[in-house]
C-alpha cells in the first residue's frame, strides 16, 4: 500500500484543504539543425522542427524552437528550458539534425561543430544524456525524440567506437568502421526515449517536405483520445509502410504508470494529464482506453509490452468498469511480473498484502515490495522505508535502513519521501545532515507539483525548525522567487513565493 508521509503526516484528510492548483502544462524544447557549416547538410531538418513546433504549439505546449544553433548557444537555451520544465507535467524534446554514436553514446551535432575526430564530438557536440537532463525534473513526464542519423555525415572517416584521437584524415584506419545509426538507449525510468530509427540503422530525410518520422508524428500527435504509448506504436507502423520496412522506429523506457493523451476524446487541445486526470490509476486507465484502442493496448501486451499489461490490469481491476475482472487482472500482472517490471511488482504486492483475488500473504508482498524498490521504483522504495522505520510485515524496526530507502526514493524525486527526508533531517534523525539539506528537499518536493505538500508549507510550516524555515526562504531567494529577510517568518511575501515555487502563475496573499 501506499502510506502517508510519516514524521510531519500528510494525511489523506490534507487534500481537503484544496489549495489552489498548479498550472498544469506541457512544454517543448524543439532543435532543427540543418544548415551545418563544415559537414554534410540536411534537407528536412528544419522544415521538420518548424511543422513540429507549429504541431505542439496548436496542441497547448509552451514551445521553445531552437534553429541551427552553436554548441553554446544551444547550452545556453537548454538551461532556460530546464527551469521551466520542473513545474511542467510533461517535458519533451524533440531533435531534427546530425547525431552520431562514439563508443556507444549518442552525440548530436551543433551547427558550428568543425569536427576533425570522435574527439571533437564529444567535445563540441551535445550529448543524449545532457538532452535527458534537461527534461528529468519534469513532473509527470519526460519525452526524448531524436530524429537524426540521416545519413554518415562524416563519410565513416571517424572510427566512432573508440575513445582516442582518431583524425579525420587517416582513412586508411578509419574507413567504414564508424557505427551506423545510434547507440541502444537506457534511460532513467519515467522517460521515454524515441528514436525515428531503431539504434544501428539510419533514417530516412524524405523527398517531400517532411522526414516520414516527422510527417507521421505530425499526423498522430493530434489524434483525440490516442494515448501516447500507442500513438508512438501508430507511428512506428506508418514509418514502415511508407519506407517498405527500410526504417523502423523504436522506443526505450518507460512511460509513467498513468494513461496519457495529448488530446481528450471529446474535446480540442489539453494540457498535461487532462485525459486522464483520476487520482486513482485504475479510473485513470478506464477513462482513457476505449474498446478500438484496448485491441492495441491486447495486441501489444501479446509482444511483451509491460506497460500495456499494467494498464489492462487496471482496467480489470475497476469495479465500476464493466470489464471489471480478478482472475485477468492477476494474470496480467503477473506476466508483467515475471519479465522485471516494477511497477507490476509493486502493484502485485498490494493485491498479496490486501488478499484481493489471492489469499493474503505478506510475505510474498514483500519480496515483491523488494523486487520492485532494487529495481529504485520510486513508491516501493518509499514504501521499503516506512515498512523498515515501523517494523511491519514482518520486519523488525530498522530505522537507519528506513532512512536509507526515504533518501533513494528522494533521489528519484518520489514527493512524499522528498518530505519524508526533510522532515527527517529537521528532526536530527538524519546524521551530518541539517537545516540547509532538510530545506533543499523541501525545496524539490514543493516544485515536484505535489498538492499536501504546497498544502502544508502554506499552512503548517511551523512544524519545522525555524533555522530550515530560515533555509527554505534562502532557497527561494537563491531562485528568485523570494526577495524578503531571512527571518523564518512565513507571510504574505514567502507564501507568495511558495506559491510561485510551486508553479502558480499569481501567488496567495
Amino acid at each position: 500500500m501506499v502510506y502517508s508521509m510519516l514524521a510531519r503526516a500528510l494525511l489523506a484528510g490534507l487534500l481537503l484543504l484544496c489549495p489552489l492548483p498548479a498550472l498544469a502544462k506541457n512544454v517543448a524544447l524543439v532543435v532543427g539543425m540543418g544548415s551545418y557549416a563544415h559537414i554534410i547538410p540536411l534537407k528536412n531538418t528544419l522544415n521538420d522542427a518548424r511543422d513540429i513546433a507549429a504541431k505542439l504549439t496548436e496542441l497547448g505546449f509552451e514551445v521553445t524552437l531552437a534553429l541551427d544553433k552553436s554548441q553554446a548557444d544551444l547550452l545556453d537555451i537548454m538551461s532556460i528550458f530546464a527551469f521551466r520544465a520542473e513545474t511542467a507535467d510533461l517535458a519533451l524534446i524533440y531533435f531534427s539534425g546530425h547525431g552520431v554514436q562514439v563508443s556507444n553514446v549518442n552525440y548530436m551535432i551543433p551547427i558550428d561543430a568543425n569536427i576533425t575526430s570522435n574527439l571533437d564530438i564529444q567535445r563540441l557536440s551535445i550529448s543524449q544524456g545532457q538532452f535527458m537532463e534537461v527534461a528529468e525534473k519534469a513532473r509527470k513526464m519526460r519525452i526524448l525524440i531524436l530524429d537524426s542519423c540521416r545519413n554518415r555525415p562524416f563519410n565513416d572517416l571517424i572510427d566512432t567506437s573508440q575513445d582516442s584521437f582518431v583524425p579525420l584524415d587517416d582513412q586508411a584506419a578509419t574507413r567504414g568502421t564508424s557505427g551506423i545509426g545510434l547507440a541502444p538507449s537506457d534511460p532513467k525510468r519515467g522517460t521515454l526515449v524515441a528514436y525515428a530509427a531503431i539504434d544501428g540503422q539510419l533514417a530516412l530525410d524524405g523527398q517531400d517536405r517532411n522526414g516520414p518520422y516527422a510527417e507521421a508524428l505530425i499526423r498522430n500527435m493530434g489524434t483525440p483520445g490516442l494515448e501516447i504509448g500507442l500513438m508512438f506504436a501508430k507511428v512506428r507502423d506508418e514509418v514502415m509502410a511508407k519506407t517498405g520496412n527500410l526504417q523502423e522506429p523504436w522506443t526505450y523506457g518507460s512511460l509513467p504508470s498513468k494513461p496519457f493523451a495529448i488530446v481528450q476524446s471529446d474535446a480540442g487541445p489539453v494540457e498535461a494529464g487532462q485525459a486522464a486526470t483520476a487520482i486513482d490509476p485504475r479510473d485513470a486507465w478506464s477513462d482513457s482506453i476505449r474498446p478500438d484502442q484496448e485491441q492495441l493496448l491486447l495486441a501489444m501486451a501479446d509482444s511483451g509490452d509491460t506497460r500495456s499489461l499494467l494498464g489492462l490490469a487496471y482496467i480489470r481491476l475497476n469495479p465500476r468498469d464493466n470489464r471489471y475482472n480478478l482472475p485477468e487482472a492477476l494474470e496480467f500482472l503477473e506476466r508483467a511480473a515475471r519479465e522485471g517490471a516494477p511497477d507490476a511488482e509493486f502493484e502485485l504486492g498490494k493485491l498479496y498484502e490486501q488478499g484481493l483475488g489471492v489469499p493474503a500473504d505478506p510475505a510474498r508482498a514483500l519480496q515483491l515490495y523488494q523486487a520492485s524498490a532494487d529495481q529504485d521504483f520510486a513508491d516501493a522504495l518509499n514504501d521499503m522505508g516506512y515498512l523498515h522505520f515501523q517494523g511491519l510485515l514482518g520486519l523488525p524496526v530498522n530505522r537507519d535502513l528506513g532512512l536509507d530507502y526515504f533518501r533513494r526514493a528522494a533521489d528519484q524525486h518520489h514527493p512524499e519521501a522528498l518530505f519524508n527526508y526533510a522532515a527527517l533531517i529537521d528532526d536530527g534523525a538524519v546524521p551530518g545532515k541539517g537545516s540547509a539539506e532538510a530545506a533543499a528537499y523541501l525545496y524539490q518536493a514543493l516544485r515536484s507539483g505535489s498538492d499536501p505538500v504546497h498544502a502544508q508549507l502554506l499552512t503548517n510550516a511551523n512544524q519545522f525548525s525555524k533555522a530550515t524555515r530560515k533555509a527554505l526562504q534562502a532557497e527561494l531567494a537563491e531562485r528568485g522567487f523570494y526577495q524578503g529577510a531571512l527571518d523564518g517568518a512565513f507571510g504574505k511575501g514567502t507564501l507568495r513565493a511558495i506559491d510561485a515555487a510551486f508553479g502558480l502563475e499569481t501567488g496567495q496573499n
